[in-house]
This record gives C-alpha cells, sequence and structure tokens, in this order.
C-alpha cells in the first residue's frame, strides 16, 4: 500500500525487485552517494535489502518507489527503516535520480509520506540522519517540518570510515505544514 503522492506526474507503488536495475543505476553515480552512506557496487548489493522489503515483520523496512508516470521510469525511493514497533518511531531515507533533483519532489515526498506514515502505521516519531556536508537533504527535512536535533559523531560507516550525522525529527504532534 502507498499513499498518493499528491504530485502531477508522479506515482508511489511499494518498491518492486524488478527496480532493482534502475535503482542501481543512479545510485552508483559519484554525485548520488557522495553525500550519504550508500555503497552499491553491483545491482546484486541491493538483494538483501529487497529480502528485508518482502518480509512481513512489523519492524521490517518499507520502501516505495516513486515513479515518473509518463515514462514509467523509477525516479527515486522513499521509505522508513530502523523502525521500532515498541516506541512507534521509524527513520526515513529518499534518494531521488538526478534529472529529478531541483523540482521540490523529495521535499513534497518527504512531508507527505511522513504524514501517511503517522495515520497508517502510528509512528508518534519519524527521524532522519543526514551525512555532514549534505546541505541539499538537510533542506528537504527542514522545508518538510523536521525539527534539527544535534550531531550524531561517527555514526555511521562511509565506505569503511565513521562518518559524523546530522539527526532531525518531526513528531505526530507537531503543528500541520
Amino acid at each position: 500500500m502507498a499513499p498518493p503522492s499528491g504530485i502531477p506526474g508522479i506515482g508511489l507503488r511499494p518498491i518492486e525487485r524488478s527496480d532493482r536495475p534502475a535503482w542501481f543505476d543512479y545510485l552508483r553515480l559519484p554525485e548520488v552517494h557522495e553525500h550519504t552512506s550508500w555503497n552499491v557496487q553491483q545491482p546484486e548489493d541491493l538483494d538483501p535489502l529487497f529480502d528485508t522489503y518482502e518480509s512481513v515483520s512489523p519492524t521490517s523496512p518499507r520502501r516505495l518507489a516513486i515513479v515518473d508516470l509518463e515514462s514509467g521510469r523509477l525516479a527515486g525511493t522513499i521509505g522508513f527503516h530502523t523502525i521500532s514497533d515498541l516506541n512507534r518511531t521509524a527513520e526515513i531515507a529518499y534518494d531521488l535520480a538526478p534529472p529529478y533533483w531541483g523540482r521540490r519532489l523529495a521535499t513534497q515526498l518527504c512531508r507527505r509520506v511522513t504524514d501517511w506514515s503517522f495515520e497508517t502505521y502510528g509512528f508518534v516519531r519519524v527521524q532522519a540522519t543526514v551525512l555532514v556536508g549534505n546541505e541539499r537533504s538537510a533542506r528537504v527535512l527542514q522545508n518538510s517540518g523536521f525539527a534539527h536535533e544535534g550531531l550524531l559523531r561517527a555514526f555511521r560507516m562511509v565506505r569503511g570510515r565513521p562518518g559524523d550525522f546530522n539527526v532531525y525529527s518531526r513528531l505526530a504532534t507537531d503543528p500541520a505544514l
């Protein structure tokens, strides 16, 4: 199940294994992965993710495909990982292929999918972590109503090295945008 995107020409649907080649094609681009913790070397590196997306566990990651409805192309993905059923929290993550940058798609979809998660999954908190230096992603979150909470030093490995990440959050009780 996926919410309507609310954006003309853009659709959301569950990600499918058939999306793997298109997803890999843009994730491997330096301009896409340079400010993230992505480290995919070949399409098969995405297979373990698909295994988790197909699980029915309430704490399994959930990922949606962002689809260009005119061309049918995968424009990006958005979804949740690090889900806690007990605490009703999750971490949102998103990526877009470069041809879709600069259109405010990530901001609009981040806002819509976060709102949808509060209603559909009953999350009380959605957080996001952004590698220091990824100003575009930080702006997406700020423009989506997420509050900056602080710096997580050496939080995740980034291609073999510890990376510092800023953490942002939105609460179900925060004012609607």
